[in-house]
């Protein structure tokens, strides 16, 4: 009797811990920046702009910024113009750069109810007219970053502007503001922050002075900045636990950087491609950085071993070192970051191709497969659950895909507007943020 007691009380941990994981989405791409989470026979695997959907809420303004969730609190940010602006189009295109928008500019942080889809609160954290420093590509907005939240604060990170700390109820605890550097062809900020223990983690590279902070949580004061040499990149740092210590992971188009804690520089390697965007992450034992930029040949991805020190980069001819397990030339994706499900190591394209390899090694599954001739771009990262993996272009579809070693699309669900953020997931629902609107998507009975 005591045998089987001691195993229901574990299987009861399992399944709390199992569900719990789920229940909240605090940070771009949620916990451990996955994309992943447990199977849950209340997620959706089919919806449209009516079917599955629990609610769908207008966000007034405009912002590519994720949702995150803790609780009953969904939030995102957005900018609200006082005069109607070009409107971004769908598909990869150069020659988006655009000088600083003309009106009055309000930036926004909201909180929406889960279970209501009604907002919370809403406040106001500026008003002003963009500066001219504060330009930015077409499809990129003034409010890009994701927001993060720890249960007692929510974060809201304006990479132009500064960062905004709330209590859940809505009450500006502090501020602080930051200088509005140039970006590279005027394409403006994008990379989120990150929250590990008691302080939060910002990188702003730009192409006037890059850096790298830290800062109290609990006060916003600056515990230490280190100053980079490095140009404009978009991606969203990563905190690696590994077996040998916890390290702040930066990817840049120069050089990729791992500091520690205190801000000193742990590593480093070169070798990426021209714009770095993709938010590195780790799984069985191997953190994975990867870019992509669709202009060049060289889109690498590397999967790197725990314990690294000084310049860890490949020499002419290497596929692997001491500390680089694999690497793949031309596998890197230009916006979308990968994502592992299983074994697998898969990318979505900007383009619509979606390939597969081995995690541990790096050796294909399958090359690319176009997943649908008509689909314009994809922006957004893809998620998985329930045996499947989804990719949300830009046109508002998400494509369900089998996961395995063969590659079958099995589904196609449509929301019928632009999407470029990267959903959240929690509490059996997925949020999905398009260009006017947030839903929330549940399988109902």
């Amino acid at each position: 009797m005591r045998t089987k007691s001691c195993l229901a009380l574990l299987l009861s941990l399992w399944f709390y811990t199992a569900s719990s994981a789920q229940t909240n989405w605090s940070q771009f791409r949620g916990a451990g920046a996955t994309g992943v989470v447990a199977d849950d026979a209340k997620l959706p695997e089919s919806w449209s702009q009516t079917e599955n959907v629990a609610w769908a809420t207008d966000i007034p303004g405009g912002g590519w910024s994720s949702p995150v969730i803790w609780g009953d609190h969904i939030f995102v940010t957005a900018v609200i113009s006082s005069v109607a602006g070009e409107k971004p189009r769908k598909g990869l295109y150069l020659g988006g750069e655009r000088p600083a928008a003309q009106g009055e500019h309000r930036w926004v942080v909201y909180c929406v109810d889960f279970n209501s889809g009604k907002i919370r609160w809403q406040q106001e954290v500026h008003k002003a007219v963009p500066s001219p420093t504060q330009s930015r590509h077409l499809k990129n907005s003034y409010a890009s970053e994701t927001p993060v939240t720890d249960g007692e604060r929510l974060y809201a990170y304006f990479g132009n502007l500064g960062l905004f700390c709330f209590d859940m109820k809505g009450k500006l605890l502090w501020a602080k503001k930051f200088t509005a550097y140039k970006t590279r062809y005027g394409w403006g900020t994008a990379a989120s922050p990150v929250l590990y223990q008691d302080r939060l983690y910002l990188v702003n590279d730009n192409e006037e002075q890059s850096f790298i902070l830290a800062l109290n949580k609990k006060t916003g004061e600056q515990i230490w900045r280190s100053d980079r040499k490095e140009g404009t990149n978009w991606a969203t740092p990563y905190i690696w636990e590994n077996d040998k210590r916890a390290e702040i992971i930066t990817s840049g188009t120069d050089r990729v950087r791992s500091y520690a804690l205190d801000g000193k520089l742990l590593w480093e390697f070169s070798g990426m491609s021209s714009i770095a965007i993709p938010t590195p992450f780790a799984k069985f034992g191997l953190l994975y950085i990867a870019s992509g930029y669709v202009g060049d040949q060289h889109r690498p991805v590397y999967a790197i071993r725990s314990g690294a020190s000084g310049d860890i980069s490949l020499k002419p001819g290497e596929q692997s070192n001491r500390f680089i397990s694999w690497y793949q030339p031309q596998a890197g994706p230009y916006n979308p970051s990968p994502i592992i499900y299983g074994d697998i190591y898969y990318t979505l394209y900007d383009r619509g191709f979606f390939t597969a390899h081995e995690a541990r090694s790096g050796q294909e599954i399958y090359g690319k497969h176009r997943i649908d001739p008509a689909t314009t771009a994809f922006t957004a990262s893809p998620w998985a659950y329930n045996g499947k993996i989804f990719a949300l272009s830009e046109d508002g579809d998400t494509f369900v895909i089998q996961a395995g070693k063969e590659f079958k699309v099995i589904g196609k669900n449509s929301l019928d507007e632009m999407c470029m953020a990267t959903p959240a997931i929690a509490r059996g629902s997925l949020i999905i943020r398009t260009a006017s609107k947030l839903y929330r998507i549940t399988r109902r009975k």
